[in-house]
């Protein structure tokens, strides 16, 4: 198959109308060609393609940096010449200077799949800057690497944030050009857009659902996305980000696992099982032991679980990540009452909220957990119809 990307630099028809333009490139570690070559240097080698700028989005165009919510500066390319320019500096959206320096953006950004990655608000920001001053956006098309599968509450109204770009559910199941088309017609834009479709992309056959598995090499999109399937189960352990838990950063396994050195991972399985059973379907849960070198709990032993989301227990249509991560605050506040789980911080710059509300869109997961007579027919009674909702909506802006 082919990526946006590699159809654009081997289809001289398809550069033609950028032809005389200046061309600036949203990009980051994951924007490489199939042979590894980064889209900066393979654009910049085109004799046909004038490059005047390029953007970074959060981490920074080289990945540079580590944690969460450090903020990266602007700084010249050393090799090309040409400004970079921090989207996730002392501004989230392109400046009128910032925009003043190309014609056309081309955006080649790895996703994976989840509404509060916010590379997909960035690309947001950058079609509403691209709209408001006559500019072109051309997405370049990579794989949704959590496939097609739909699942979790929608952000509720006045819950937009950097982690929250639209009323869509955290696992959206569209690619980031597909989205861009439903931010396009969501929001009522007047832009110059264009997608420049992936060839061959098949995100319903196996083994890689969504990922071209053994066809292309993974690239680490953020410092810690490290493989495929820390993406597959990103939809829910991204949500440990607001709980007090580890959710695995300073580990070589981040987003895959998550705990405390006060709770028995065993009892948390076990407990898990006996509350939802069918939540659990398509993945295998494994109690371990890990101590972050840095962030939470650092250089403490925890009891953790690891979500295995790979080999032969996992399957693509039962696997609900969201649910399991639920589920797993759900057993931690059952065996635990009085464990003050929600972390209480400034998250992604939301002042007056708490973060666990933040990154779901609204309060409703975290009073289910609280809630010790709610049931797991209850959370998904309020699901359920959001995520229908959405498979009715996003069908006009699916491409493959």
């Amino acid at each position: 198959m082919k990526f946006g990307i590699d159809r654009l630099l081997e289809d001289a028809s398809l550069r033609a109308p950028l032809a005389g333009k200046r061309v600036a490139l949203l990009a980051h570690p994951a924007s490489v060609t199939k042979d590894l070559t980064h889209s900066l240097d393979a654009l910049a080698a085109c004799k046909d393609i004038r490059i005047s700028a390029t953007f970074g989005p959060q981490h920074g165009m080289r990945g540079d940096k580590q944690d969460n919510m450090i903020e990266s500066p602007d700084y010249t390319d050393p090799v090309h010449g040409v400004p970079v320019f921090s989207l996730y500096g002392e501004s989230r959206r392109p400046t009128g200077q910032m925009m003043s320096t190309f014609d056309v953006l081309l955006v080649d950004l790895q996703d994976l799949g989840c509404r509060i990655y916010t590379f997909i608000t960035t690309l947001l920001y950058v079609i509403e800057a691209c709209a408001k001053d006559g500019k072109e956006v051309w997405v370049l098309d990579r794989p949704n690497p959590a496939g097609r599968p739909i699942e979790g509450l929608a952000l509720r109204p006045g819950w937009e944030s950097f982690v929250g770009a639209g009323p869509m559910p955290m696992r959206h199941g569209l690619t980031l050009g597909e989205l861009g088309l439903w931010f396009i017609a969501h929001y009522k834009l007047d832009v110059a857009y264009r997608l420049i479709e992936m060839e061959g992309y098949m995100p319903e056959e196996g083994p890689g659902f969504g990922w071209p598995l053994y066809e292309r090499a993974w690239v680490n999109p953020s410092p810690n996305a490290p493989n495929l399937w820390m993406a597959r189960a990103y939809a829910g352990t991204v949500m440990v980000e607001g709980a007090t838990i580890s959710e695995g950063r300073g580990t070589t396994r981040p987003l895959e696992i998550f705990g405390a050195p006060d709770i028995d991972a065993r009892k948390v399985i076990a407990e898990m099982q006996a509350l939802a059973p069918q939540w659990l379907k398509g993945c295998r849960l494994r109690d371990c032991w890990f101590e972050p070198t840095f962030h939470k709990h650092a250089k403490q032993l925890c009891s953790g679980v690891q979500i295995h989301c790979e080999g032969p227990d996992y399957d693509h249509v039962a696997f609900k990540p969201w649910r399991v991560q639920a589920l797993a605050f759900k057993a931690i506040r059952n065996l635990y009452p009085d464990y003050p789980l929600w972390r209480d911080f400034p998250y992604e710059y939301v002042l007056d909220k708490l973060a666990i509300d933040v990154i779901n869109g609204g309060p409703l997961l975290r009073e289910w957990v609280d809630d010790r007579a709610a049931k797991p027919a209850d959370l998904d009674a309020i699901t359920v119809p959001d995520e229908e909702a959405w498979e009715i909506e996003r069908k006009p802006f699916l491409r493959y």
